[in-house]
């Protein structure tokens, strides 16, 4: 049983990316002792429960009959309980990190509404999403991978033991261009990587300055930095969240910024993962940072998000998409990024 909140990881990546190879190296170290994980394979041979119960005695819950994203948000709910609210053994102690290792074909926003519903037991939720050297952008032509490296609030680098020191050294623009305000987890050493993927969840993240590129097609993506004119009404915030989600629906994959509204002497912290929107929350942030929006869609044209924006209050840059872009061209320039 726990005793207090929970860090939960939702381990996505695209079929055959590493995420399997990830998560057994964590729960072999000594770290991993207040773990529980949750395993979704779509099928009913649960091959990755078997690989990962070679790290160690964990305790460990198989969902099987189906895609966590689509099918069995009950039974994930219900996993999740029984995990929490189970007894330990003595010597374990209490129960700290839950992993959740979705199938390849995962999408992270419907289990994340799931997620939502279990707001009793305080958990602090991070996405987790892996990029294999060896492919490397190859596989955003497949919908699900872009809505999985979109959603991630954390992407770390996989097969670097597989490919050239300089394919490692450009994969953080890569991934930038893809989603601009993940923290990217690039480091040559292994076990680094490891303990950095599955680092306690810090309820104020530290700011960082950032600057994005993009360097590689993704055609069907697009990205836009909104920002305010200046201190808002919440309301305005709001209505302008809901009418983008409204509009957007399930093309929306990600948004992340700081606002700032009359309502609050803090700038709040504004996340969602495609229409499910955390609750915004003041920021305790360090000098005076502006305010911003990064958005991630696919399949939006400017015309279509015109009309969306409140006039004078949000000022939308051009959407561009990464094909249309020569590839030394910086389209976000976000002084400062969660």
């Amino acid at each position: 049983m726990s005793d207090g909140a929970l860090d939960f990881f939702v381990l996505t990546g695209f079929l055959g990316s590493g995420k399997t190879t990830l998560l057994r190296d964590f729960l072999q170290r000594p770290e991993a002792g207040d773990t529980a994980v949750i395993v979704n394979e779509v099928g009913e041979i649960g091959l990755d429960g078997v690989v990962l119960r070679e790290g160690g005695d964990v305790p460990m819950a198989m969902l099987s009959n189906g895609c966590v994203c689509c099918q069995i948000g009950s039974d994930l709910a219900f996993t999740i309980d029984r995990l929490i609210m189970g007894p330990r053994p003595d010597s374990a102690g209490p129960l700290r990190r839950i992993m959740l290792e979705t199938s390849g074909l995962s999408m992270p926003g419907p289990v994340l509404r799931t997620l939502a519903t279990l707001a009793k037991h305080r958990m602090k939720v991070a996405v987790v999403g892996t990029f294999d050297l060896t492919r490397g952008t190859k596989v955003a032509a497949f919908e699900e991978a872009m809505a999985q490296w979109a959603a991630a609030h954390r992407i770390v680098v996989t097969k670097v033991d597989l490919v050239a020191p300089a394919a490692v050294a450009e994969a953080p623009a890569a991934i930038a261009s893809i989603n601009p305000i993940a923290e990217i987890i690039a480091a040559p050493d292994r076990a680094n990587a490891v303990l950095a993927a599955f680092a306690p969840l810090d309820a104020a993240p530290p700011l960082r300055e950032v600057g994005v590129e993009l360097t590689s097609a993704h055609p069907r993506v697009a990205l836009c930095l909104a920002k305010p004119a200046g201190e808002i009404a919440y309301a305005d915030l709001a209505a302008f969240l809901d009418n983008l989600a409204g509009a957007l629906g399930e093309r929306l994959l990600r948004i992340k910024g700081l606002v700032r509204v009359v309502e609050s002497q803090q700038p709040l912290l504004i996340e969602c993962v495609g229409t499910m929107f955390s609750p915004p929350r003041p920021l305790q942030a360090p000098g005076t940072p502006p305010s911003f929006l990064v958005i991630i869609a696919r399949d939006v044209e400017q015309a279509e998000l015109e009309p969306i924006a409140p006039v004078g209050l949000f000022q939308l840059s051009r959407w561009r998409r990464t094909d249309s872009l020569p590839s030394d061209r910086r389209v976000i320039k976000a002084e400062w990024v969660v």
